[in-house]
């Protein structure tokens, strides 16, 4: 486990807070005359998702997590029952297996995959962020290729005259997930999408 002096702890950096691993989501080194200069940081739980402010001084250091990344599967989404309420239900409940080995099973609650969520493909191989925690391990985070291809399930068609002005239609891709893309692009179509943040890139 190797240390991280106070003005190395930037972003996507994943550190132990308060015994949980912690991404870094933003830092700033501030500089006053007075005093020594600080790290303010926004740290990200990956056990719970919640965003804090932290601050590291000169003389703090920070753990980072043991992290190990393994490709994953990702199997289907378990709805929630309708009859259960908002609360117990949440997202549903998300299976991954490994790919070697498909009894291997393992579930993802919807908050911990957050917008990575949108883009999941079944029988598609993911990567897990997995944190060794003393002997136990724990998936903390599902990432996705920055690109990923899709095949456009519906796309209404494009209005005549519409299509030189470049405007943008809502197209729905074959695993459900609504975005916005360029007029020429119709059922069937297979398209690019930039997993970070959920825009159209071209048509493949």
């Amino acid at each position: 486990m190797s240390q991280l002096q106070y003005n190395e702890i930037r972003e996507k950096k994943i550190i132990i807070h308060d015994d949980e691993p912690c991404e870094v989501v933003e830092s700033h080194v501030a500089r006053t005359q007075q005093r020594k200069p600080q790290n303010q940081v926004k740290l990200r739980s990956l056990i719970s998702g919640k965003v804090f402010p932290a601050t590291y001084h000169v003389a703090d250091s920070a753990d980072e997590a043991d992290i190990v990344k393994r490709d994953t599967t990702f199997l289907y989404h378990n709805k929630p029952a309708r009859n259960a309420s908002h609360s117990d239900a949440g997202g549903g409940e998300y299976w991954f297996c490994d790919p070697e080995d498909k009894s291997k099973r393992f579930k993802l609650d919807e908050a911990l995959i957050g917008n990575a969520a949108k883009f999941l493909k079944q029988n598609e191989n993911v990567t897990t962020l997995v944190w060794d925690n003393d002997d136990e391990e724990v998936v903390i985070k599902v990432s996705l290729p920055i690109k990923m291809e899709f095949k456009v399930k519906e796309a209404p068609p494009a209005v005549r005259g519409d299509t030189s002005k470049g405007g943008n239609k809502i197209i729905t891709l074959e695993n459900g997930t609504t975005l916005n893309a360029p007029m020429f692009v119709s059922e069937g179509d297979v398209i690019r999408v930039n997993t970070e943040t959920g825009d159209y890139v071209e048509r493949v």
